[in-house]
């Protein structure tokens, strides 16, 4: 079990979930922040839908509508169920409105097939634990509800202020649900919104791009409650961008995060 000492973002009351002041977005304090609603659909989709047999192997999440700090709900339907494949699909309502849905694929785990496949290679960024303290958050009007640590490509300390390749080590300072612990699966989840700035967001951190959904690919779940990021790719044109990253923990490389994004308005 992961101590992590900040309040919960979500209380249980009923099928309901209600939003804690902190549960905020950098746009508005009575907005509350998308990566959340990653977390809840994977939530649901593990409790509703997971199993021992099978591992969720790809978790998309399209983000369409803002909702207030007002409490939501989240339902899930069985899609298929088969010997190799599950898939199920997850959908945020806040009042009668969607505002954010998922569809995930679980796949049955088995032997791992013989011969060499070209491999992506760990990186080589040190660990959290040689990085020392978090940097404190930039923003003086929203505080990162999560620590965050920027590398350069020689692994020192940056931020975004510097060009050139962006890794970040992730960790989250606050459970979803009160009276449960994130786990590795929700964390992955809920972390991955990340991945849209950490690949989009030119030099100065002005966010450009506001991410419209974000696609996790799988092959194992983190080990640690830090998870690494680091962006591999950026096209955009016309106000439209997609991304790549990513992801690792302390043993290696662990999955992808895909992300399209829209030119957005600065934040003031």
């Amino acid at each position: 079990m992961v101590d992590i000492p900040g309040e919960p973002f979500f209380r249980p009351d009923g099928d309901l979930l209600v939003p804690a002041p902190h549960a905020s977005s950098p746009w508005s304090d009575q907005m509350m922040h998308g990566r959340l609603f990653g977390g809840l659909l994977a939530r649901a989709l593990e409790v509703e839908h997971g199993s021992e047999e099978f591992r969720f192997a790809r978790l998309t999440i399209d983000l369409f509508r803002s909702a207030t700090l007002d409490p939501v709900r989240v339902e899930t339907q069985r899609v298929r169920d088969g010997r190799r494949i599950r898939v199920a699909d997850a959908t945020v309502y806040q009042g009668e409105k969607a505002v954010a849905r998922a569809s995930s694929v679980q796949l049955r785990a088995g032997e791992q097939p013989e011969g060499e496949v070209p491999t992506t290679q760990p990186w080589s960024m040190p660990e959290v634990t040689e990085l020392g303290a978090p940097p404190s958050s930039p923003s003086a009007q929203w505080e990162a509800p999560f620590d965050m640590w920027m590398l350069d490509d020689s692994g020192a300390l940056t931020d975004w202020s510097q060009a050139g390749s962006r890794r970040a080590w992730l960790r989250d300072t606050h459970d979803l649900v009160e009276g449960e612990s994130m786990s590795p699966f929700v964390r992955t989840a809920t972390a991955a919104d990340f991945a849209s700035p950490l690949a989009n967001m030119p030099k100065g951190g002005n966010l450009g791009f506001i991410n419209a959904d974000y696609t996790l690919t799988l092959s194992r779940m983190p080990v640690a409650p830090e998870i690494g990021m680091e962006a591999t790719g950026h096209l955009s044109d016309t106000g439209i961008a997609t991304a790549s990253t990513t992801f690792h923990d302390t043993q290696g490389p662990f999955g992808y995060c895909n992300v399209t994004a829209v030119a957005t308005p600065p934040m003031s």
